[in-house]
């Protein structure tokens, strides 16, 4: 089954600036090959969808960006830099919100601030910036227990973008969600990226998701997890809503098309 890329799609990244390069990385838990020549560049102001069958190897590749492990060889950068350990310009936002249950909405988006020594007016500047950002300003004084599971899940987007980071690795950040709440967040997501223009890595099982979210779709096969597809989302230029994408003709064979790539390893 090919892939017809119509001439109204271009086949580039937004811009040629490299956030986030991986340089033939390998990995291994002990004996077992994890990851194999994973050779990836993350572009900024791109929003990469990273799609996958269960132990692909999708979310150890997520813990090499974000500086949890290591490779066996082969290197990571960040801006050029060699990046071996976590730090604030690689922010991550995990399944769950992981928000500090004794703090306010407010005091957990400004926490990272705080331990960078910010001044207490410029934290409360910039967490109210990315509470209205993420249309939390009702709840800013609730603390998480408060909240329903997608108002979490905004407030934990908010404490990342707060740090300033040059990339956001999203590991199935909407995976508990009920369908309602994750339609809805998808949607917060895709606005709070066309504003902010961050670089966004996002893991995750479900192609409808990846075909209305990313600008880039990379598919992992298995055993050893490597890199099978990487693609410009054919979608990606498309300004009508997700709901008519969704209906459309090209929408429902890009998804067929992508399932069979996950379904048929090489």
């Amino acid at each position: 089954m090919s892939l017809p890329i119509s001439d109204e799609v271009e086949e580039k990244v937004p811009t040629n600036e490299t956030v986030i390069e991986t340089k033939n990385v390998h990995l291994f838990y002990e004996e077992f090959h994890v990851l194999k020549a994973i050779n990836l560049k993350v572009y900024r102001n791109d929003f990469v969808c990273v799609l996958g069958a269960s132990g692909c190897g999708k979310s150890s590749l997520l813990h090499v960006l974000a500086g949890f492990c290591q490779p066996a060889s082969g290197e990571v950068t960040v801006g050029g830099k060699l990046h071996k350990k976590p730090n604030p310009d690689v922010g991550v936002v995990f399944q769950a919100p992981n928000l500090f249950p004794w703090l306010t909405i407010e005091k957990n988006i400004a926490f990272g601030l705080r331990m960078k020594s910010v001044s207490k007016a410029e934290r409360k500047r910039i967490a109210s910036h990315y509470i209205q950002l993420v249309g939390l300003e009702s709840s800013a004084k609730r603390l998480p227990h408060q909240l329903s599971g997608g108002m979490k899940q905004r407030a934990s987007i908010a404490r990342t973008l707060a740090a300033d980071p040059k990339i956001i690795l999203m590991d199935e950040p909407f995976s508990a969600l009920d369908a309602l709440t994750r339609k809805s967040m998808q949607s917060h997501l895709k606005e709070i990226w066309k504003r902010t223009k961050k670089s966004i890595f996002f893991i995750t099982h479900d192609v409808h998701e990846a075909l209305l979210l990313g600008t880039r779709i990379v598919i992992m096969h298995p055993a050893p997890g490597r890199i099978a597809l990487d693609i410009p989302n054919p979608l990606a230029k498309k300004n009508d809503p997700p709901q008519q994408i969704e209906q459309s003709k090209e929408f429902t064979y890009f998804r067929e098309y992508l399932l069979s790539i996950i379904r048929n390893p090489q």
